[in-house]
């Protein structure tokens, strides 16, 4: 019997190829999102010395009023940032979790094509069984002596 070939070879390779893609998606999403979480601990450090800042100014002999407006400034500036941010994680949870709908979708396409040949060589090989002892006793028969009739 001949070979096995899976005719849909061709197309279970496009699809592995696709979840590959899919893959390195997330894996970008996934490196936008550390790339944010960098940002945020950032933001949150300048917060921190601003902070720090306006309690030094606040306990000090003279009060210079054109730093803590400055100051103040600063902060809104931070809280601008920080709302950005905010408006950014949101977008970037949304798409990566797009993306993993895509990643397991890939993923299911290709594990559906799998299965479907491990079927199909099996269906092959039991194929291939049959006719492998349909040939033994073929010639079995054949060369099992006739008995005569006494």
């Amino acid at each position: 019997m001949s070979k096995y070939k899976f005719r849909l070879k061709t197309v279970q390779r496009l699809r592995g190829v696709h979840r590959d893609q899919r893959r390195v998606a997330l894996a970008e999403a996934f490196q936008a999102e550390d790339v944010l979480a960098e940002r945020r601990k950032s933001l949150e450090s300048e917060q921190a010395e601003l902070r720090s800042f306006q309690r030094e100014a606040a306990v000090g002999k003279y009060l210079d009023v054109n730093r803590l407006l400055e100051s103040q400034r600063y902060e809104l500036i931070l809280k601008t940032r920080e709302q950005e941010l905010d408006r950014q994680e949101t977008m970037l949870a949304s798409e990566v979790e797009r993306r993993r709908q895509a990643l397991v979708e890939a993923n299911r396409d290709v594990r559906v094509l799998e299965q479907l040949e491990e079927r199909q060589r099996q269906a092959h090989r039991r194929e291939a069984q049959r006719m492998e002892t349909k040939q033994l006793d073929e010639v079995a028969m054949i060369q099992q002596p006739r008995k005569q009739p006494v």
